[in-house]
């Protein structure tokens, strides 16, 4: 009978964008869950008030094995070579493609510069850290996971948010492509589509999101704004043998908001 905890001992983690935010909750909790994890990251601090400890550290103190590798997800290299580092471990398991930056622009606004900037590392580090992550399992012959990031806005429409709203859109696609072309070999692709989530992924966004409440006349957030705490239970899930007849879905945390 399967366990209706997810157990990942004996299997290793990358977690992209895993120093703050959502990705932070994640490489702790797959910590939690007995995984070896690679925090890949652009930098090593997490952009929390008040936190100072970064995420592997974090995960050691509980116990767990971790570590960091300064890792640039829109450099396809860099991400070769932290699913290289991986193999020190046994090899990548679980290749959770979350890094992500996002700023509020107007559709006018939006030069090519921060356009290429965000496709940069919200899709091309999805859509290559899913293709570093397959070939190196296929040559492992070790078939395994991959969870992507997306969001409500890979579908919802929002203002400032245009740029944003394609990579994530982008993120969901290749998401399902990868998950068809890869079921053969045994490879499960799937998603999590946050909503609105307290974190710095923009500056002051984690206070403002904090913030937010549904609104009875305009409920365009029927439950309530979330915190990164919220998010892993579906990464775990996704990568568990609990959900192994699943692939090429999208799992929508999300407090509700993409029902409208």
């Amino acid at each position: 009978m399967r366990t209706l905890t997810p157990d990942f001992a004996d299997e290793v983690a990358i977690v992209t964008g895993g120093s703050s935010g959502i990705g932070r909750a994640v490489a702790r909790a797959f910590g939690e869950a007995g995984a070896t994890v690679l925090v890949a990251d652009v930098r090593e601090e997490p952009k929390v008030d008040g936190e100072s400890t970064p995420t592997h550290e974090l995960i050691r103190e509980y116990g767990g094995e971790a570590e960091f590798v300064e890792t640039d997800v829109s450099e396809p290299s860099a991400v070769e070579a932290v699913v290289e580092a991986a193999r020190d471990y046994g090899g990548v398991s679980v290749m959770v493609n979350n890094a992500g930056v996002h700023r509020n622009l107007r559709f006018l606004d939006v030069e090519p510069e921060e356009f290429d900037r965000v496709l940069g590392v919200n899709a091309r580090g999805v859509y290559f850290g899913t293709q570093a992550a397959a070939r190196d399992m296929l040559d492992r012959q070790e078939p395994g996971v991959v969870v992507n990031t997306a969001s409500t806005t890979s579908r919802v429409a929002e203002w400032t948010h245009s740029h944003y709203a394609a990579s994530k859109g982008a993120v969901e696609m290749i998401t399902r492509s990868a998950a068809l072309e890869l079921a053969p070999e045994g490879i499960r692709v799937n998603a999590v589509a946050p909503g609105p989530v307290a974190t710095e992924i923009t500056e002051g966004w984690s206070e403002r999101a904090g913030e937010m409440e549904p609104d009875d006349e305009e409920p365009s957030l029927p439950l309530r704004a979330g915190t990164p705490d919220e998010l892993p239970g579906a990464y775990l899930y996704l990568a568990s043998d609990l959900a192994s007849y699943v692939t090429g879905e999208t799992v929508w945390v999300d407090g509700g908001a993409h029902v409208n």
